[in-house]
């Protein structure tokens, strides 16, 4: 056999092979190739459509996050300024009672004051009589004896 003949054969034999693939299992390789570079294109897009999410997530969050902050702080203002205020009630209140109680105890005082001098007063009255009558070593009747005590009430 001649060399130059078996490189021919092989030569030709191989070209068909070429042919035979690029005719029916290039086709379908390529068609593998392109779907699974289409897979990783949408891969690749779903993640930095996830990418993109994921800071909108996140940026939404911090929004939140500062508009509660801000809503908190609000309610513990309007807490303690309903705190101040009921305190502020609560302060006047108690000033009110304690003068209402001041005032009732000046009334009590003065009631039991005009109720000394009274008592002084008919005590006082009575003394008056018995030393008038022992300087008298008379007894003045019932007319004379209510006469002098109005008078000497009036006096005191």
């Amino acid at each position: 056999m001649n060399i130059n003949l078996t490189l021919i054969g092989q030569s030709i034999a191989f070209a068909i092979f070429v042919l035979f693939c690029m005719k029916f299992i290039w086709p379908f390789l390529m068609g593998a190739i392109e779907e699974r570079q289409q897979k990783i294109a949408e891969g690749l897009n779903a993640a930095e459509k996830a990418k993109s999410d994921l800071a909108n997530a996140e940026q939404s969050v911090e929004q939140e996050l500062a508009s509660a902050k801000v809503k908190a702080a609000a309610l513990i203002e309007q807490a303690n300024k309903s705190a101040n205020q009921l305190i502020e009630e609560a302060k006047a209140q108690a000033e009110i009672e304690g003068e209402r109680i001041r005032q009732q105890a000046r009334e009590s005082i003065d009631l039991e004051i005009n109720q000394a001098r009274e008592g002084l007063r008919s005590q006082v009255s009575e003394l008056a009589v018995l030393g008038a009558e022992q300087i008298l070593k008379d007894k003045v009747d019932a007319q004379q004896h209510a006469k002098m005590l109005e008078e000497l009430a009036a006096k005191l």
